[in-house]
């Protein structure tokens, strides 16, 4: 909706002087509202057209009179048009404060950018954690080159940011920065807090962000396998520094702990829980979630290693992220593990190799990673093919009956115990095998024809075959007891008496 501007010179007519003269005021008008100032000169009522609003005549005084009064009223349109083009949100008072110069100067984004980060660095330790102070930090910087590339400035304006500002900040972050599609993502979203505060503020009246999506792409969160865990734990270091830092990346697999939250970790945060067992008891610094952890073997032993040994009751010598990060990368050198290892690698292991995989309810993982929704915790919870392979091992053996309904349905055949003895090439017929083949008869006239097919598959394709009679009875009625139903009672206790007995 388009608004209303008027400007009225007007005298003053309660305000006349002694000598006759009235002072001239200017009113303007927007959307109904007025606000008014002195034009700081005087002005012969006889010589005033309240229509025209203009002095009349052709003396000095009235040619000056008249091109003040043009003037000010050039200024103050294109005042209005520029606030129109910079606010979307003009108002009368706002006109007036501009056009006399008292209006406070325009609040520029790097200044208020570098107030934000100032007041975070403070915070540090507080609510506020490093890595978060630093990603402010990198934004600004790479805010700062935009603006130098894309304007030659040093600084804009709040009125400059708006849909094409950010449009063109995205292209700049992935054509000259080179940054991934999330990092993009994350710079935009520290821009949208600092614009935030200018709306908050009411430097700014239309948040530019309204419109404009913010994409997250999906990432495969990297980890390391079983198998190269067990390598960097076997892996022996001449330098004790090295040692340290393999022992902090290793407890951090198995417990889950971020990288501050290990740095942070004091002998006060291990505890004796309700189950007997030690557990990591505290709260995450970066969101202040509460999270408890079961300590396992390996984080027991590494915690036993380094006790007594650390300044300021720590449970770890952790060193700077820095420092961590670089010797990170040289242990997987000599480990030979070609996956780049970071220090929240350690996190990613924890959930996807140590816990997820080994079926570890997904809602656990969530509570100790100290995860405040478990959709944080699902992108964790990929399929590993080992996983898939246990899985699927498992169900074949709950599907091992109908495997066998299958086999019978296609292969009429009915086998027969003597058959399954001369292929297993066991001796028959000697008088001191006469009780085994009774006992042998008796539990496999109690199987089903799709039971003896299945038995049969089973007795052949052993590593260790039985040789006598006696061990065939065996197989046998381990085979029977391991698959026997209500359907089919057979008094196994006699059969085994009479067995044990002969």
């Amino acid at each position: 909706m388009r608004s209303t501007f008027k400007i009225l010179f007007y005298l003053k007519r309660d305000k006349q002087k002694n000598d006759g003269m009235i002072p001239l005021f200017c009113r303007i008008t927007v959307d109904g509202k007025e606000a008014r100032f002195s034009m700081k000169c005087d002005v012969n009522p006889k010589y005033w057209d309240v229509k025209t609003g203009k002095a009349t005549g052709r003396t000095a005084d009235a040619v000056k009179i008249n091109a003040l009064v043009d003037n000010t009223k050039a200024s103050i349109y294109r005042v209005y048009r520029e606030l129109q083009e910079r606010d979307n949100y003009v108002t009368a008072e706002k006109v007036k404060n501009v056009f006399l110069g008292i209006e406070s100067k325009h609040q520029t984004l790097l200044e208020l950018f570098d107030r934000h980060n100032e007041e975070r660095k403070e915070l540090i330790g507080v609510n506020v954690v490093k890595g978060t102070y630093y990603g402010y930090c990198i934004t600004r910087r790479r805010l700062s080159e935009f603006i130098r590339y894309k304007y030659n400035l040093h600084d804009v304006p709040f009125k400059d940011i708006n849909h094409n500002f950010l449009g063109d900040f995205e292209i700049h972050l992935i054509t000259q920065c080179q940054s991934a599609p999330n990092s993009v993502t994350k710079h935009l979203k520290r821009l949208r807090h600092i614009v935030g505060i200018a709306l908050k503020n009411e430097w700014i009246y239309k948040n530019p962000f309204d419109d404009y999506k913010l994409r997250w792409h999906k990432t495969d969160r990297g980890y390391l396998t079983q198998e190269e865990v067990e390598t960097l734990i076997e892996c022996q270091f001449e330098n004790p520094h090295m040692e340290k830092i393999r022992d902090t990346f290793i407890f951090c697999c198995f417990t889950g702990l971020a990288y501050t939250d290990i740095k942070s970790l004091t002998n006060e945060n291990i505890q004796s829980s309700f189950d007997g067992r030690l557990w990591i008891k505290g709260r995450r610094n970066k969101t202040g979630t509460e999270y408890n952890i079961p300590i396992l073997n390996v984080p027991a032993m590494i915690i036993e290693k380094y006790k007594g040994q650390t300044p300021d009751n720590r449970v770890l010598p952790v060193a700077d992220i820095i420092t961590y990060n670089k010797n990170l990368k040289k242990i997987a050198v000599t480990c030979g593990i070609t996956k780049k290892i970071t220090s929240h690698l350690a996190r990613h292991t924890f959930a996807t190799t140590i816990t997820l995989s080994k079926g570890v309810p997904i809602e656990t993982v969530s509570k100790m990673l100290g995860h405040t929704n478990l959709t944080t915790t699902q992108i964790y919870a990929r399929i590993l093919n080992s996983k898939i392979s246990n899985d699927m091992t498992a169900l074949a053996g709950k599907m091992k009956k109908l495997d066998m309904k299958l086999q019978f349905s296609t292969n009429r055949e009915i086998v027969s115990v003597e058959s399954i003895e001369k292929s297993l090439k066991i001796p028959t017929g000697r008088a001191s095998d006469v009780i085994w083949e009774d006992l042998v008869a008796k539990v496999w006239n109690k199987l089903s024809d799709i039971e003896k097919q299945a038995f049969a598959s089973d007795v052949t394709g052993m590593e260790k075959k039985p040789k006598t009679l006696r061990d065939f009875y065996v197989c046998l009625m381990d085979y029977f007891l391991e698959n026997r139903t209500d359907n089919n009672p057979l008094n196994e206790n006699t059969l085994i008496d009479n067995a044990v007995n002969f």
